[in-house]
């Protein structure tokens, strides 16, 4: 993953509601599902093995980020096991039927998921953190991002 794309998601994290979150970790995933696929065909051994587990920690945090207080949650853990056993077949036999497989569910899981959050009105799941303003600056014509800092970011006084 690249520095962009890692700078890209902290602002997001820092940002989201405990939905948004969610959008964010399928995100995440369909990105190391991306950087899989292109190992294999480049024959990276490294990479692969490296993309698998970051794929099989992005599903461990979906399960963990389910709230079995609503119905949905007992198929969505259903849909993750599964993805997580075709991962195993991916891991051992480089199947990329199977990747693209897993990478057609969670991507629905997703979008489906990012309809929501738009219905989700809770404040960032993070509190204390930096602020983010974009806009147009006179005379650019590009977007800009401005941070601004907290003097006790991240700490509670």
């Amino acid at each position: 993953m690249t520095d962009d794309k890692k700078q890209e998601y902290t602002r997001r994290i820092s940002q989201a509601n405990s939905t948004d979150m969610v959008v964010v970790i399928y995100d995440i995933t369909l990105d190391h599902i991306d950087e899989v696929s292109e190992a294999i065909t480049g024959g990276d051994d490294e990479g692969f093995r490296n993309g698998i587990i970051r794929i099989r920690r992005c599903i461990n945090e979906l399960i963990g980020s389910l709230n079995y207080d609503y119905t949905p949650a007992g198929d969505l853990l259903q849909l993750y096991v599964y993805c997580s056993r075709r991962l195993v077949t991916v891991q051992t036999q480089r199947d990329t039927e199977a990747l693209r497989e897993i990478r057609s569910i969670l991507s629905r899981l997703r979008d489906a998921y990012a309809q929501i959050a738009d219905t989700n009105k809770s404040g960032p799941v993070m509190s204390n953190s930096e602020s983010v303003y974009a806009g147009l600056t006179y005379g650019r014509g590009t977007l800009n991002e401005d941070v601004v800092s907290t003097p006790n970011r991240g700490f509670l006084a």
